[in-house]
């Protein structure tokens, strides 16, 4: 039986770029969540003022990689430490979040957070928000798969590539 994940962790191409490189993975999907504005579009959210925040919806066999799995890879492959901004990107649409599905997803939420805090991932204190998913929204089309369909775009090239290595070199064994 699938079960789903809500995370955002800035820009939603580099993260959908991520997820779907593991096994187990069934699906990623690029939108929206934690705002105020029903069905926002990307020209709303860009603007900082509706609340939401770019994700990823993950669909995942769990007999093949586990929620605890997908946060580890979560906190490898961007920066939790800042707040509202990943890279040359941001505002609140560019925040760190996990949009927990249930109170199990919520406790292993948590419980990994404590543990990548403490740990030497990053020096600075993780600032990444956890809330009970609220509406989600799917982005537009041309979001969807934006990598692959778009890997010479100026910010596919240039962002998107060492995130990618850097995910082959520290997870190789939940590659498919």
């Amino acid at each position: 039986m699938s079960q789903s994940a809500t995370l955002g962790a800035g820009c939603f191409w580099c993260v959908e770029a991520v997820f779907l490189q593991l096994r187990g993975v069934q699906r990623v999907e690029s939108g929206y969540a934690g705002g105020a504005m029903e069905n926002p579009s990307y020209q709303a959210i860009c603007t900082g003022g509706t609340g939401h925040a770019e994700v990823i919806r993950i669909d995942f066999d769990p007999e093949l990689v586990s929620y605890e799995t997908l946060l580890e890879v979560f906190w490898h492959s961007h920066d939790p430490t800042t707040l509202n901004r990943q890279g040359a990107d941001r505002g609140t649409q560019y925040r760190s979040v996990i949009f927990y599905h249930d109170e199990p997803q919520r406790a292993t939420a948590e419980a990994s957070k404590a543990a990548a805090d403490t740990s030497a991932l990053w020096p600075d204190p993780i600032v990444t928000e956890m809330a009970p998913l609220p509406a989600y929204f799917p982005a537009e089309a041309y979001h969807q798969d934006y990598y692959t369909l778009n890997p010479a775009q100026g910010y596919c090239s240039v962002v998107i590539p060492p995130k990618l290595k850097k995910l082959r070199e520290r997870f190789p064994h939940l590659l498919v």
